[in-house]
């Protein structure tokens, strides 16, 4: 199974305008995926018994999600220069181990600003390895990204398009 993350918890964000991109890129490839948004998690996500085995209850699905997925493609936005902190509270609310060691993942970082999210997805590559999730290493970086869409919500600049599906054909394969 494979499961795009929609790493933000804002609403109508560009980071599900992409993760719904690469849904449909990826199903005309043959390879089915669901895309998990951040925006879903459990508003009581966060409590002080969230690193134990006390989990709230409407978190099990998604757990279950994860623990059955084996590839996961992210979708993150920059966010102070990294990454979103709903993304490290769903890492950290995960089981770990097991809930990522020995996948696979593909990484897309996407800004507003011109450098489409380096540092972040750079954090976020330290932290894949410390859980022992293989990172593929075609990353991509989408600057710009409010400008990156056409007026039926599809990319459409011919680089973006072009590296995007080159990811996606590898990602297939990873």
């Amino acid at each position: 199974m494979t499961t795009i993350i929609a790493s933000t918890n804002r609403p109508e964000s560009y980071t599900l305008k992409v993760a719904e991109y690469y849904k449909s890129g990826l199903q005309s490839m043959g390879l089915n995926a669901e895309i998990l948004s951040l925006g879903n998690l459990p508003e009581k996500i966060i409590h002080p018994a969230m690193y134990e085995n006390q989990k709230i209850e409407s978190w099990q699905p998604i757990q279950d999600l994860i623990t059955s997925t084996q590839k996961f493609i992210f979708i993150i936005p920059e966010y102070n220069g990294s990454f979103p902190g709903i993304l490290k509270v769903f890492i950290d609310a995960c089981e770990f181990p097991a809930s990522f060691r020995g996948k696979k993942a593909a990484l897309v970082g996407i800004s507003t600003g011109k450098y489409g999210n380096i540092r972040g997805v750079d954090h976020f590559t330290g932290i894949c390895h410390y859980m022992n999730l293989e990172v593929m290493s075609l990353k991509l970086h989408i600057p710009s990204i409010h400008k990156e869409f056409d007026e039926h919500g599809k990319l459409f600049k011919a680089d973006t398009v072009k590296f995007t599906a080159q990811q996606m054909e590898r990602f297939v394969g990873f």
